[in-house]
C-alpha cells in the first residue's frame, strides 16, 4: 500500500463528528429490543447518531428498520432497552412531545388544504401568532423551491412535489431530529436521484439530524454520512458508505450492498503484511498485500467487487489472483458492460468495465474465452 510523503493535517474541527473520541452522541439507542408475541423485530441494537448526521438505516424488509425508526418517534415502546435525545431519556416522552418530527412514505398530506396550508397546519396546532407562522410556512416553501406553487392543492401536483411539500410540513415545526420512511420511494429513477441531492443540501443548510430508512443500497450509498445495515432485527455494521463497500465485515453485508464475487478457500499463509489463499474456484492462490489474522487451514471467504477485476482475451503475466474462462452474458449500459464469466470450475463470475473511451475496436462478446486478473488490495476476506 502506498503511502503519500505528505499527509493531511486532520484536526477535531474537520474531523466528522463520530470519529471524535470525546464527543457525545445526538441520539443514544442503549440495547434496544421489540418483540411481538413470539417474533423479535428488534434484537439488542445499540446504536450512536451524532448531531447534524444523515444517518441511514439500511436493510430488506422485516430487518427491522422501520420498528426501529417508530421507536425513536415514539410509535412504538421498545420492550427493553432505551432512547436518549439530547440528553432526555424519551421512555416516558409521548410522541407529540418529543423533538422529533417524521416524515411518512405516502406523504399523508390533507387532499383538500393548499400547499400552503398543509405546511401550516402543524403551526396553527402549536397556535403560534398567525404572522409567524406565514413567515415561516414562507420561508421554508423557498427553501424546497415550491413557494410558487403554495396556492395549489395536492392533487395538482407531481410526485416530486408532493414529497418536497410533506418535507416542508415536516421541517417547518424545526425539530431537532427528522425520521424519514422511504421518503423517495414512490419517485421513478431520475427524480430520485434528483431529489437526494436535495434532501442533501436542505440537511446541510437546516443543520437538522436526519435519520432516513431505506431498502434502496444506492439511496443510501448516496445520503448518508454514516450507514447502519440492518439484517434480522440487527445491525451488522456501522460504517461510513465507503468502508461499507470497500470493507464489508460479513458475508450479509458483501452481497448485500452492491455486487460481488464471492471464492471459497482455504488461507494457506498469513503474515503481516501478506497472505495467500488457496481457491479451486480459480484454480491457484489468491494474494493479499496484507494479513488477515485467521488460523492454518481456515476455511474462508474472499468478495472480490466486479469492477476490481479486469478481464482480456490475453493472459495477465501475474501467477496469482487469476483465472479464465468463457464470458456468457454481455449487458452494454452506456457508461459500462457488464460481463458474466463461467471459469474453467464452472462458477459464474460478473466483471463490470467501465466504457471510458469510443471504442472501435473488436469488443468482448458472447463465447470469447477470456483471462480475469485483480490486484492484492482488491480482495476482501471474509470469515464470517
Amino acid at each position: 500500500m502506498s503511502v503519500s510523503s505528505v499527509s493531511p493535517i486532520v484536526t477535531t474541527q474537520t474531523m466528522p463528528t463520530w470519529r471524535q473520541k470525546d464527543a457525545e452522541p445526538f441520539v443514544r439507542i442503549e440495547q434496544i429490543n421489540k418483540t411481538f408475541g413470539d417474533f423479535t423485530a428488534v434484537n439488542n441494537v445499540s446504536l450512536d447518531i451524532y448531531k447534524n448526521e444523515l444517518f441511514c438505516l439500511l436493510g430488506g424488509s422485516g430487518s427491522g428498520k422501520s420498528t426501529l425508526l417508530r421507536m425513536l418517534a415514539g410509535f412504538e415502546s421498545p420492550t427493553s432497552g432505551s432512547i436518549i435525545i439530547d440528553g432526555v431519556d424519551m421512555s416516558n416522552v409521548p410522541p407529540w412531545e418529543r423533538p422529533v418530527n417524521m416524515m411518512f412514505q405516502s406523504y399523508a398530506l390533507f387532499p383538500h388544504l393548499t400547499v400552503e396550508a398543509n405546511v401550516a397546519f402543524g403551526l396553527k396546532r402549536e397556535g403560534l401568532p398567525s404572522r409567524e407562522v406565514k413567515q415561516r410556512v414562507a420561508d421554508i416553501l423557498e427553501m424546497v423551491q415550491m413557494g410558487h406553487l403554495a396556492r395549489r392543492k395536492p392533487h395538482m401536483l407531481s410526485g416530486g412535489q408532493r414529497q418536497r411539500v410533506a418535507l416542508a410540513r415536516s421541517l417547518v415545526k424545526r425539530p431537532k431530529l427528522l425520521l424519514l420512511d422511504e421518503p423517495l420511494g414512490a419517485l421513478d429513477k431520475k427524480l430520485r436521484e434528483e431529489t437526494q441531492f436535495e434532501l442533501m443540501r436542505l440537511q446541510d443548510e437546516l443543520g437538522i439530524t436526519f435519520v432516513v430508512v431505506t431498502h434502496d443500497q444506492e439511496e443510501a450509498m448516496t445520503l448518508a454520512t454514516r450507514i447502519g445495515v440492518m439484517n434480522n432485527g440487527e445491525i451488522v455494521q456501522t460504517a461510513e458508505p465507503h468502508e461499507v463497500y470497500e470493507y464489508p465485515n460479513n458475508r450479509f453485508v458483501a452481497e448485500f450492498i452492491g455486487n460481488v464475487n464471492l471464492f471459497r478457500g482455504t488461507v494457506v499463509s498469513d503474515e503481516r503484511d501478506s497472505a495467500a489463499i488457496q481457491c479451486d474456484d480459480t484454480n491457484g492462490l489468491i494474494a493479499l498485500d496484507h494479513g488477515i489474522s485467521c488460523a492454518p487451514n481456515q476455511l474462508v471467504n474472499v468478495a472480490i467487487r466486479p469492477e476490481k477485476m479486469r478481464i482480456a482475451r490475453e493472459p495477465s503475466s501475474a501467477q496469482n489472483n487469476s483465472a479464465e474462462g468463457v464470458i456468457t452474458e454481455v449487458a452494454y449500459m452506456g457508461s459500462q458492460s457488464i460481463y458474466k464469466v463461467r471459469l474453467l470450475s464452472g462458477k459464474e463470475v460478473r466483471i463490470t468495465q467501465p466504457n471510458s473511451h469510443r471504442d472501435t475496436g473488436e469488443r468482448l462478446t458472447w463465447d470469447d474465452h477470456v483471462y480475469l486478473s485483480w490486484d492484492a488490495d482488491s480482495s476482501v476476506v471474509l470469515t464470517s
